[in-house]
């Protein structure tokens, strides 16, 4: 079905897709949600975005073939899901992403019962029905005092292995007020993942304005993880909460050595300001982040690739990704060209994700 998938699958080392995105259909959540939402969710609607980050040319942003025969969206059909993507590429485990707009409503009790809601379909729609999957905590970041209670109470179900944020938020995640998320991540032993995509139109999305092409605003979604980084780790984010770890979900990574550098440089001259930083921010970043590989940048030269992984510190903080359904999908067999060690290939397949998330 679909794309042919060679017989690698049944050789390689076994594999974990970290970032697969399942989408709601509509009418999806009314079971989950409390009378009074449901009458709010039909009389107001909801109120999140101030334009879409696809192009409308592109449904979903999905591969053409994507589309299941049940009529539901490109990501929306369990069973399609594994006959296409799961069972196909031998995918030992995969952790679903659900780029939902409820996380960034306007109305911060209606985003947390939509949040709660998210989280029970995905528990019955997915992680019960499928051992394979994993998923990630949706939550209403923007009311964190509201994120860290779902976090509490979503975090008893095995089947989440993190909580998930949009890259893109009202302001950097290094802020003190974001704190409650963290540190309800960190209580119950969970990563942060930090996904492309966000914002609720209060910001431009780029770094000196709007846009006029949608190839602006997906190039320079690399300066919204950029600047998370560096205020993640100015802002001591790391000092506060040591055993935070954090996840960059296609985001690419080919910026972050020199990201590094140039932080590192700065720190050197200007680190009285931030004296709470008691580190170079590499150590920082070599410690905390983790970055998944869809879309990896990968050189003319695929060996060029080997230095950026080795001003990485190597790959241990690098595990694969393919974006399924989207229209910029990874084919696990076809994905990262360089020649890498047996062992490196490895981890990035499979081990480092099942060692982060503690997948058996």
């Amino acid at each position: 079905m679909g794309r042919g998938v060679s017989t690698v699958a049944r050789t390689r080392p076994p594999l974990v897709d970290c970032d697969i995105h399942n989408e709601l259909w509509p009418g999806a959540l009314r079971p989950y949600l409390p009378q009074r939402w449901r009458e709010y969710d039909e009389t107001y609607g909801g109120r999140a975005d101030g334009g879409t980050s696809y192009p409308k040319g592109s449904p979903r942003a999905a591969r053409a073939d994507a589309w299941p025969p049940s009529g539901r969206p490109p990501g929306g059909d369990l069973d399609f899901m594994r006959a296409q993507h799961l069972d196909p590429y031998d995918i030992r485990y995969g952790v679903l992403n659900c780029l939902t707009t409820a996380c960034r409503q306007q109305n911060p009790d209606y985003a947390a019962a939509l949040c709660r809601a998210v989280n029970e379909w995905q528990v019955a729609e997915w992680l019960e029905k499928e051992p394979r999957l994993r998923a990630g905590i949706v939550v209403p970041y923007e009311d964190p005092q509201l994120a860290a209670q779902e976090i509490d109470r979503a975090a008893a179900h095995p089947g989440f292995v993190q909580v998930l944020l949009l890259v893109r938020t009202d302001e950097p995640l290094g802020r003190r007020r974001y704190t409650p998320i963290f540190e309800a991540a960190v209580r119950h032993g969970l990563p942060v993942g930090i996904h492309f995509g966000g914002g609720r139109g209060r910001n431009p999305l780029t770094a000196s304005g709007w846009p006029s092409f949608y190839i602006e605003d997906h190039t320079a979604m690399a300066q919204a993880f950029q600047a998370q980084v560096v205020s993640m780790v100015v802002e001591g984010l790391f000092e506060r909460f040591p055993a935070l770890r954090v996840v960059l979900i296609e985001g690419g990574f080919g910026w972050l050595p020199s990201l590094v550098w140039r932080m590192d440089k700065h720190w050197a001259r200007l680190r009285d300001e931030v004296g709470h930083l008691t580190r170079p921010p590499s150590e920082y970043v070599r410690e905390h982040l983790w970055v998944t590989t869809q879309p990896i940048e990968e050189p003319p030269d695929p060996r060029h690739l080997l230095g950026v992984l080795d001003e990485m510190g190597g790959v241990d903080r690098v595990m694969f990704s393919t974006d399924y359904p989207h229209w910029d999908f990874d084919d696990p067999d076809r994905a990262i060209r360089a020649r890498l060690d047996p062992d490196d290939r490895a981890r990035i397949l499979g081990g480092n994700a099942m060692a982060l998330y503690g997948l058996p």
